[in-house]
């Protein structure tokens, strides 16, 4: 989410902390005296609606804070828990006080980043259909992934990605065998990958998305 650039010109790096998948960087209520920078994996913020579904309001991928806005308020208000296996590098939020101002600076202007960010999510919730939701979804995480030329891994299982965009997994399965036979994503078992297709295929929209046949992607093993 936000870039702090220059932040390691003015301090030491912390040792990162390893989390496990499905392990609690915060807890909604914890105190927090720090704020992460992701390193390696992907975590997440989420809510628990009163019947047990989950909702995902936002993912954190390598090179994003989380969350700089406890610079402000120093609580956690939601949980935030790792997707993946996970490595973090704690900031102390004194430390960034006392000899980071333009780190602070470049926090708050992330905060105002992020608040644009999600009025985009709330429009998509609210107006878009659930093609064009996953659709600009699989965009966005390729282009903050780095938007190479490459097919790139998406580390959300279909659960994962029906908590961010409100729907079914069985619903979100369909929309991705649709979004393949198009040539936007190639899944292969449990991996999802994105082409590099998708930045136009989402400008465009689902209907407009040209069909090609998809490649087999070849990873290393």
């Amino acid at each position: 989410m936000w870039n702090l650039k220059g932040m390691a010109q003015t301090r030491q790096p912390s040792a990162p902390r390893l989390f496990d998948r499905g392990s609690h960087l915060a807890r909604a209520g914890d105190r927090r005296a720090e704020i992460y920078r992701i390193k390696e994996g992907w975590a997440c913020r989420y809510d628990i609606l009163a019947d047990g579904r989950r909702q995902i309001t936002d993912l954190y991928l390598p090179g994003d804070y989380c969350e700089p806005q406890w610079l402000i308020t120093r609580d956690a208000t939601a949980p935030i828990m790792a997707l993946t296996r996970l490595a973090a590098e704690p900031i102390s939020v004194d430390l960034l006080y006392r000899q980071d101002q333009e780190g602070i600076k470049q926090v708050l202007a992330g905060i105002v980043r992020n608040l644009e960010r999600q009025t985009q999510w709330l429009v998509r919730l609210g107006r878009k259909n659930a093609t064009e939701r996953i659709l600009e979804l699989l965009a966005d995480l390729y282009e903050r992934l780095g938007s190479s030329d490459q097919p790139t891994l998406i580390s959300l299982s279909q659960v994962e990605i029906a908590d961010v965009v409100g729907l079914t997994p069985v619903h979100v399965n369909r929309i991705l065998h649709r979004l393949a036979e198009k040539g936007l994503v190639v899944q292969q078992g449990r991996s999802l990958f994105v082409m590099p297709l998708i930045a136009s295929g989402a400008e465009a929209g689902p209907e407009k998305c040209l069909v090609r046949k998809p490649d087999a992607v070849h990873t290393d093993s």
